[in-house]
């Protein structure tokens, strides 16, 4: 399996309740909806919760300031990836999207790459 991490921060002019709203009522469903054209097995969101532990956590190891949230993304596999996006309908799927969230992420700060996992325990 192929992992897509997403690491978002939301764009300056919203809260954190109002950019997790957003992307779990507007934007995953719109996800849902182009599952089978990108070939997405699984989408999983975790939002940040605003919590006086994540602040001490944070400072007493000197991080950035956290994100307001991760996007998980499965594939089967590299090959299923390309094969989507080489497709008409997987362009315009992920033109789609990529539209839909630059109307609540900050892009230009929010890290993303494909992976995959090594379960250790």
């Amino acid at each position: 399996m192929i992992k897509l991490t997403f690491c978002l921060h939301r764009l300056p002019n919203l809260s954190r309740a109002e950019f997790q709203s957003y992307w779990r009522n507007t934007h995953a469903p719109l996800v849902a909806r182009h599952q089978k054209a990108l070939r997405i097995r699984r989408y999983v969101q975790s939002h940040a919760i605003t919590h006086d532990l994540n602040e001490a956590i944070r400072t007493s190891r000197t991080a950035p300031q956290m994100y307001d949230g991760v996007a998980l993304l499965w594939w089967d596999s590299l090959a299923d990836i390309e094969a989507a996006l080489n497709s008409t309908e997987g362009r315009i799927a992920g033109a789609a999207l990529l539209d839909d969230e630059r109307k609540f992420i900050d892009l230009a700060r929010s890290p993303l790459w494909f992976g995959q996992d090594h379960e250790i325990f």
